[in-house]
């Protein structure tokens, strides 16, 4: 039983850290905390389920996935990119505000986000018409149950985080970028386009964002709230690796998708532990997930007040 929570929690940092890795990357550049991110997974998402009710299976499959999935999310990632850059041209922009209240501005376009969604496809709940597979759980030890569609998720998270390091750390807009995460002002006065690698930003980070988005669709179900409700645990994974730090977003948003799929264990653990509540006839379910998450990050916060990998100031 321990390792289904232990294999579940991989896939959903999976996820996690494709939201927080772009949220941390436009924090980075963009300076300020975009409350629109989780709306932007949102956006990817259901851009990825018209696209795939327009190409439909397209013949082979990959992972218990038809290659029409894999368009959709390339098509996702592409406009939850388009939106997030043309919010960011036409609003952020264009304000002579600082980072508080283009916060509260995002928090506006969330909304502005979730009604056009919510307009179009109403409030109920869907999903991907991809065919529901049964565990593979004959090739994995301990009796492990995870499906193909699992598999396919945390492949292709590896794959696009594996690419953003290669990106960061060989190519010439990665050390732009990471130039301008440090010192704006002295990336600017060294000749960086500093226009061009925020764009370039606001599409990477969006884009993951978008990817995100249309994998928690395919592990759970698409709704307008969808991204909205996973936002916090994003925030959270953020703050624990350390804000502005990439690698801290990645290693935060492993360490909170694991976390709260894990706090079941707690109730079976109950038994053995007498302080555990559920020894009082409390049982830790799943609903408090969100709890014990924030509560082990801000013990985690009281030790090393930066995050996990933050720098000292």
């Amino acid at each position: 039983m321990v390792f289904d929570y232990l294999a579940s929690g991989l896939v959903f940092s999976s996820i996690i850290v494709l939201g927080s890795i772009g949220l941390s990357l436009i924090y980075s550049i963009a300076d300020f905390a975009n409350f629109a991110h989780g709306d932007t997974m949102t956006v990817g998402a259901y851009a990825a389920f018209v696209t795939f009710g327009a190409v439909g299976g397209l013949g082979t499959s990959v992972l218990g996935l038809p290659i029409g999935f894999f368009v959709a999310l390339v098509a996702g990632i592409a406009v939850a990119a388009v939106v997030a850059v043309v919010t960011e041209k036409v609003v952020y922009d264009g304000m002579s505000a600082g980072s508080i209240e283009l916060l509260i501005t995002s928090i506006g376009i969330a909304f502005v986000y979730r009604a056009i969604i919510q307009i179009g496809f109403g409030a109920d709940f869907t999903r991907y018409e991809v065919q529901t597979l049964r565990p593979i759980e004959a090739l994995l030890p301990y009796g492990v149950r995870v499906t193909q569609h699992d598999v396919a998720i945390v492949l292709s998270a590896l794959v696009l985080v594996g690419s953003l390091h290669t990106l960061l750390q060989y190519s010439d807009l990665g050390r732009k970028m990471r130039a301008m995460a440090d010192n704006p002002d002295l990336a600017r006065v060294s000749g960086i386009r500093t226009d061009r690698v925020k764009l370039w930003t606001w599409i990477i980070g969006a884009g993951l964002a978008g990817s995100g988005g249309v994998f928690l669709g395919l592990y759970n179900q698409l709704s307008p709230r969808m991204g909205f409700n996973l936002l916090l645990l994003i925030f959270a994974a953020v703050i624990l690796g350390g804000i502005g730090s990439v690698y801290g977003a990645m290693l935060g948003g492993f360490l909170i998708g694991m976390i709260n799929q894990l706090t079941p264990v707690l109730t079976e653990l109950g038994a053995l532990l007498p302080l555990v509540p559920d020894s009082f006839g409390i049982p830790i379910g799943i609903e408090y997930a969100n709890a014990i998450a924030f509560v082990i990050m801000v013990a985690v916060l009281l030790v090393r007040p930066n995050g996990i990998a933050g720098e000292a100031t």
